[in-house]
């Protein structure tokens, strides 16, 4: 599979959203959580039916580097796999031919959310439950663009989104964390929902355990998060309606256990880290 530079009008990922995508973080040139990210990709043309770049196509798409070039401290790499052009409505093409895009540009993070917390409301748009898709990262997002237009304010970073059975699920462009009786908890994604590459790594190592969460349960959570590979784990300090009336208050975590594991994982220096150097730089 090669990469290619141009979409055609009669790909499939434009015209019927046939295809998966990845959304990484580089940092100085290097993915962050490349092995989960990798794998969400391959499951997903697994389970779309769509023949999966190989490795060395994949890596093509950061190991570009020329010998003394320098690249910004932080980028976000966006990879696309579509199942390529043809086919008469619906129906495949006899012989796909999957097309492989990408594209990187300069990132600068969020970082004051990650600190002094953040503002949330709750959608209300419900996801639809599908086994076949739930996990995955498809191209086809209009339920995330439907529940993000529900609110306009820039003091609202996330839209939380519950299930038809009114459980909660994710939000609009991260993963969804809570604590209660000290442990750590995220909700299932066997039905619906994307299974961010930050929370794969810290289910791995036992930082978080699967559980449901009902939406009438949210206000007795004793800490809330949400997160993904790109920001980190932003702490909730508020839930809002999507006019800004606060509805529930949470204090910002003193020692954000959470937060401490997840950003390890992506690389980013404590707040305790960075309070000390700028401390130090005062001196």
């Amino acid at each position: 599979m090669m990469a290619s530079p141009m979409l055609p009008f009669d790909d499939r990922g434009f015209a019927y959203g046939d295809g998966v995508f990845e959304t990484v973080l580089l940092r100085d040139g290097e993915p962050v959580l490349w092995d989960y990210h990798r794998a969400r990709l391959h499951r997903g043309c697994e389970v779309l039916g769509i023949q999966t770049p190989s490795d060395a196509a994949l890596e093509a798409t950061w190991q570009t580097a020329e010998q003394g070039e320098v690249f910004p401290q932080q980028e976000i790499l966006k990879i696309v796999v579509t199942r390529g052009s043809g086919g008469r409505g619906y129906a495949l093409p006899p012989t796909p031919s999957p097309r492989l895009l990408s594209r990187r540009t300069p990132f600068t993070p969020n970082s004051s959310r990650r600190y002094e917390g953040v503002r949330v409301c709750i959608c209300d748009l419900r996801l639809a439950h599908q086994p076949r898709l739930a996990g995955i990262k498809h191209l086809n997002r209009l339920e995330n663009v439907l529940a993000r237009r529900e609110w306009q304010r820039d003091d609202i970073a996330e839209g939380l989104l519950a299930d038809q059975q009114d459980n909660l699920v994710e939000a609009t462009s991260m993963n969804l964390f809570w604590q209660q009786n000290g442990a750590v908890w995220t909700p299932p994604l066997e039905q619906c929902g994307v299974a961010g590459t930050l929370r794969e790594a810290l289910l791995s190592r036992r930082h978080i355990t699967v559980a449901s969460l009902p939406l009438r349960e949210l206000h007795r959570v004793e800490q809330l998060w949400v997160g993904n590979s790109v920001q980190g784990i932003w702490p909730v300090v508020a839930l809002v309606t999507p006019n800004g009336q606060v509805q529930k208050r949470w204090p910002l975590p003193t020692n954000d256990v959470l937060q401490a594991a997840g950003h390890r994982l992506l690389g980013v220096a404590s707040q305790h880290v960075v309070s000390l150097k700028q401390n130090n730089e005062k001196r």
